[in-house]
């Protein structure tokens, strides 16, 4: 889950390495380290911490070199430290790398090499990757010493090589982590997204598994592990620099939240009607759905599986990604696997899509990044069109994916012919209109900051919720964990007196997901349970309700919709809920800790 740039230019690089590794500290940020060519001796610094502490010592040095790579760091192997962080260089001082990954067979490699006399200085995997090309560079040119270290290597990497003896050349390898090419006037890039260098190129090359490529200032060649050449197509990025910008925004969670309204309407108004028609027959032979997802894309697939069932009339799993492949659910033809991914380089997610697609099932992706992993492993992709996500707490690219599966269900259903033109009609519509509505419950925000600033020093929370809502609840506690670092549970309310409800006192808040849908009554008497008790409730409630406000101590409405689409509505208080609770507590809010954006390990 670390962040990793190269650059190649004709100006010096360590400005446009620090702006890089900034848009990609989402990814991780234990420690930060570049290193640069210049007059052919390598000139590097890190330092564990964020990027911030980075350029402090930066600030009265001068890196004049043209060629350079860096890397801000999620710990794996070893502790967060400035010994620790990357890049790493050989024994001898001429070649330098920076990785994301495991290398899982490290431990193996590092014995052999410290056989061979050579000295390693710090706790980590990545190391063993410098020495390894650095004993193949004894005898072959870097690209082959790259390409058979590559071929020694167990686990997933993206990597950047530089040397001393080749100045203007870097090497990039990946397997199972993303590693993309972006091709600038008079510069060229590597890097694990393409924020890194969005300011100064659209035009990107995203590299597949097993590859490797050697870039100088003019020219490109791509390899695979075997040394055969191969084609590769250059695409070009359709959105700005400035999404990837707060703009004036205090956090980037707090922006993408507000940009909610337009990434669905985006996602809606896209044609996916027509990719699915080329299938059609696919859909209909379809007798079970699997959806398959990791933290907040799992809590999209359990709400999903609902839809499904209930429109299409197919039995539906959401299954987490982590669990997936040690035990597989039964699979056949007949058994369509959704696998939902913002990144489309959630490692879990994808090693359980390569599980499905040796059982000969047929694979679909609901997925954020063109020309990600999971994108190429699939049969068919259905995109969102949210735009980048920064925050590590997913908000704006759940919400979307939560539509594009809602109107997914609807499609599947118009296949199967379970749903009459009427309805479909109806749900299409409504889903048109889900913007509109999010405008609306981003209004309350007053109320719900409020409601953070009663509680924010309280240290647990309940999130209760029923059918499509047990998924919503499942969220709402997420969120508030990630960013607030406060403990909160998401409950079937129905579930609570076998056991929950002894937690229940007048410092520890529920949020009780309650809408005027098949189960409101249910979650009526939930709540008067947690009243009786003494408990403190907060409400998301349909506007208007009169009930709620009669027993609930704080009431947060949101406009009536469907059931079926509720979930998408409800995700906005509690996303403000958690974010309001975190500010007031002064904590990091794009950047918890501990967590990365992207986790593309296991």
């Amino acid at each position: 889950m670390c962040g990793i740039i190269g650059c190649i230019s004709k100006k010096p690089v360590s400005d446009i390495l620090i702006d890089g590794l900034k848009r990609l500290e989402y990814r991780g940020y234990d420690s930060a380290g570049i290193v640069v060519l210049e007059n052919g001796v390598f000139r590097s610094e890190k330092t564990a911490g964020k990027i911030a502490d980075l350029e402090e010592l930066l600030k009265d040095q001068v890196f004049l070199g043209n060629t350079g790579i860096g890397h801000t760091r999620w710990a794996t192997h070893g502790t967060p430290s400035t010994c620790n962080a990357h890049p790493f260089f050989s024994c001898d001082g001429s070649v330098a790398i920076v990785h994301n990954g495991i290398i899982e067979n490290y431990q193996e490699i590092r014995n052999e090499l410290i056989k061979k006399k050579h000295r390693f200085l710090s706790e980590t995997d990545s190391e063993v990757v410098v020495h390894l090309v650095e004993d193949y560079l004894k005898t072959h040119e870097p690209l082959k010493a790259v390409r058979l270290s590559c071929n020694k290597l167990e686990g997933s990497f993206a990597m950047v090589f530089m040397f001393t003896d080749y100045p203007g050349l870097l090497i990039g390898a990946r397997l199972y982590s993303p590693l993309v090419v972006g091709l600038g006037k008079k510069q060229t890039f590597l890097a694990s997204d393409v924020p890194a260098f969005l300011r100064h190129t659209k035009k990107v090359v995203y590299l597949k598994d097993k590859e490797v490529v050697q870039i100088n200032k003019c020219q490109m060649k791509v390899v695979d592990f075997r040394g055969k050449k191969k084609d590769y197509q250059i695409d070009r990025v359709k959105w700005d620099i400035q999404s990837a910008e707060k703009e004036g925004y205090a956090h980037f969670m707090l922006k993408e939240i507000e940009e909610q309204p337009e990434a669905i309407r985006r996602t809606v108004n896209y044609p996916h009607y027509s990719t699915l028609e080329r299938i059609r027959n696919k859909f209909k032979d379809v007798h079970r759905v699997v959806l398959v997802a990791c933290g907040t894309a799992w809590h999209v697939a359990l709400a999903s599986k609902y839809a499904i069932e209930e429109l299409a009339r197919v039995p539906a799993d959401a299954i987490l990604g982590s669990e997936f492949r040690y035990a597989p659910p039964p699979l056949d033809k007949n058994t369509l696997v959704i696998a939902v991914s913002q990144s489309g380089e959630t490692a879990d997610t994808l090693a359980a899509v390569r599980c499905a697609k040796e059982h000969g099932t047929f694979c679909m992706a609901i997925c954020n990044v063109v020309g990600s992993s999971l994108t190429r492993e699939v049969d068919i992709t259905l995109y969102t069109y949210a735009g980048p996500e920064i925050s590590v707490a997913s908000t704006k690219a759940y919400t979307a994916q939560l539509s594009l599966l809602t109107l997914f269900a609807v499609y599947l259903a118009k296949a199967k012919k379970t749903i009459s033109p009427k309805v479909e009609r109806g749900l299409l519509n409504q889903i048109k209109t889900l913007p509109d509505k999010i405008k609306q419950v981003l209004s309350e925000r007053d109320v719900i900051e409020k409601c953070a600033e009663a509680y924010k020093r309280v240290n647990n929370f309940m999130y209760i919720g029923r059918r499509n809502n047990l998924a919503s609840a499942c969220e709402g506690a997420l969120k508030m964990k990630e960013i607030s670092y406060t403990h909160a549970e998401g409950y079937g309310a129905g579930e609570m007196k076998h056991g929950p409800l002894a937690l229940v006192d007048g410092s520890f808040p529920t949020v009780a997901i309650v809408l005027k849908d098949r189960v409101y009554v249910k979650m009526l008497s939930n709540i008067q349970e947690i009243k009786a008790r003494g408990g403190v409730v907060i409400a998301i409630a349909t506007k208007g309700d009169k009930n709620i406000k009669r027993i609930a101590d704080w009431v947060i409405e949101i406009p009536n919709v469907s059931e079926i689409l509720s979930t998408i509505l409800i995700a906005v208080p509690l996303q403000l809920l958690a974010y309001y609770t975190a500010v007031k507590k002064g904590r990091e809010i794009d950047q918890p800790r501990n967590l990365a954006k992207s986790v593309t390990v296991e």
